[in-house]
């Protein structure tokens, strides 16, 4: 009984360890700079769920979050290693926000699944490229997944500000979606939107998907073991390939999500990392569906709490940046496997 439950309690470890050692590097940070650590968390706690409106703030802030840590944990779990959620973000942001401002004639249920199915599709034909690239030449994929960020960026950068630039507008912004392409508000007037359901919902179904299919136990089985994959009639290049155009179609669709749902447009700086995060994300949660939904609330946590703690007190916002780049650093470490080693 206990050897069974061993290993769970070691992932459960493994996930947690990377926040403690961050709050243990927060708090010398804090001291340092004359701040009292354990009022400074209690108030991020505060900030972060303490009350309706704050929930909601959280849940709206780990919206993007869950689907990007989706991203990451789908490919991941097939042993492909892709970073270009990012670009993917940008690309789906994009492509939803036109689409949201192009047609205000249209049914609000219309305009939304354009927007949303348009978006999916980019970002899955966005990193077909390097599915194919790693499965037919070998090229490895976090090299030219990463360099498409750039592109992704470069792209929508020229776009915002050139033929797409809102008239009048002296920002890098387009021209706001219109009432039908708006996700509805959940709970009104807070900023959590449908999406953060619709988000929630896949990574529901990642879950069940990775458990309970033929075609979930194929992509672990990928992940482990390519050539016992192949030798049991499994083709990890198909797999591959697959599996990097979903990981980018739900990080276009996490990019389109933020552009409906709470942006309302596309603006220049569209992201502040959520792609990066999300690998962040996956890599706490072990691919789990579950971690990715605890991971994702945690950081939207840290998030919306940071910003609201500089209303309050003098904390700077720098240190929320410390604490969030602290877990990502010890996210990649899986300290649960030395708890597990030391037994």
């Amino acid at each position: 009984m206990m050897r069974a439950l061993r290993p769970r309690v070691a992932d459960g470890l493994g996930a947690a360890a990377p926040f403690v050692f961050a709050l243990a590097i927060g708090a010398v940070v804090l001291f340092a700079a004359g701040f009292e650590p354990l009022s400074v968390y209690r108030l991020m706690i505060e900030e972060g769920f303490g009350g309706e409106r704050r929930i909601a703030a959280t849940l709206t802030a780990s919206t993007p979050l869950l689907l990007t840590g989706l991203a990451a944990a789908i490919a991941f779990r097939s042993g492909v290693f892709n970073v270009g959620a990012e670009g993917c973000f940008y690309l789906g942001g994009l492509t939803a926000a036109v689409i949201g401002f192009s047609a205000p004639s249209w049914p609000s249920a219309l305009v939304l699944g354009a927007g949303l199915g348009a978006a999916a599709l980019i970002g899955g034909l966005w990193l077909l490229g390097p599915g194919l690239l790693r499965a037919r030449l070998g090229v490895d994929e976090v090299v030219t997944t990463l360099m498409l960020n750039f592109i992704a960026v470069g792209i929508t950068s020229w776009l915002v500000n050139g033929p797409l630039l809102a008239r009048g507008s002296a920002n890098s912004a387009t021209p706001a979606i219109a009432l039908n392409a708006t996700l509805p508000r959940l709970l009104p007037p807070t900023t959590l939107h449908l999406g953060f359901a619709i988000s929630l919902a896949l990574v529901i179904a990642y879950g069940v998907w990775g458990r309970f299919t033929v075609g979930g136990f194929r992509s672990r089985l990928v992940g482990t073991n390519p050539r016992f994959a192949r030798a049991v009639g499994i083709e990890p290049e198909r797999v591959l390939v697959a599996t990097m155009v979903v990981s980018g179609a739900v990080g276009g669709l996490a990019g389109a999500i933020h552009a409906l749902g709470l942006v309302h447009r596309f603006v220049g700086g569209f992201s502040p990392g959520y792609g990066f995060t999300g690998i962040a994300i996956a890599l706490l949660a072990r691919n789990s569906a579950l971690g990715v939904i605890v991971a994702s609330i945690l950081f939207g946590a840290l998030s919306s709490a940071g910003a609201s703690i500089q209303l309050f007190s003098n904390v700077p916002i720098e240190i929320v940046q410390i604490l969030q780049g602290a877990v990502m650093v010890f996210a990649t470490a899986k300290l649960g496997r030395l708890w597990r080693r030391a037994g």
